[in-house]
């Protein structure tokens, strides 16, 4: 059996990254998505709550034993260096488990492997890991609508999440493949996701090209 293809899926917040998560494993994909590994280590019990109490203080802790995520939110926007003890903490973490779930869809006979992964861009570790990177890509303005939509934070807030990121241009130049989801249907997506699809089910030299260019 050949090697599955290794699929780095990003984009920035509000993009639709999600959507096409879910339609790539509806395809037969093993989806490893960073994001909930991280949460999942920050949550009640989880396995960075005693790193960041320690490091940050019983105040970032909650009473539930999870993470205040409003509180080290507000300090990371405000502390670059913050941000990074925080990091310190976390990444170890979620790079363990994101080697335990790539042992398991191997395991599995998945011929893809997507690697959701929101700071692709930003990080040096993750590019020369991938055979491929997937940009799911639209405009700041609809970034800001749809996470006002689905969250209630300000816009002023999702604008400062937005600034943190990889600029957009910065992620278009690191794409092997971009799908723009500004006004796109969801069975406009499906279906570009399904000539995807095609693509990464072929051979391993075939695999090279690129379908959905930049």
């Amino acid at each position: 059996m050949p090697d599955a293809l290794r699929l780095g899926l990003t984009g920035g917040i509000g993009s639709g990254k999600s959507t096409i998560a879910a339609l790539l494993a509806g395809h037969g994909a093993a989806v490893i998505d960073a994001d909930a590994i991280s949460r999942s280590t920050t949550a009640t019990g989880g396995a960075a709550i005693a790193g960041i109490e320690k490091e940050f203080g019983a105040g970032f802790v909650g009473a539930d034993g999870a993470m205040d995520r409003d509180q080290m939110r507000n300090l990371v926007y405000a502390d670059p260096a913050a941000r990074k003890r925080l990091e310190a903490i976390l990444h170890p973490l979620i790079g363990q488990e994101i080697a335990r779930q790539t042992d398991a869809a191997k395991q599995g006979g998945t011929n893809c492997i997507v690697f959701d992964i929101p700071l692709l861009v930003e990080s040096t570790r993750w590019r020369h890991t991938l055979d491929q990177v997937l940009v799911i890509d639209c405009t700041p303005q609809t970034q800001i609508q749809r996470v006002v939509a689905r969250s209630g934070l300000t816009p002023d807030a999702v604008e400062k999440i937005i600034a943190t990121q990889a600029p957009r241009a910065l992620r278009l130049r690191a794409a092997d493949m971009v799908i723009s989801n500004d006004q796109l249907s969801l069975a406009q997506l499906e279906a570009q996701v399904a000539q995807l699809w095609r693509l990464i089910g072929l051979s391993s030299r075939a695999r090279q090209a690129s379908i959905l260019p930049p």
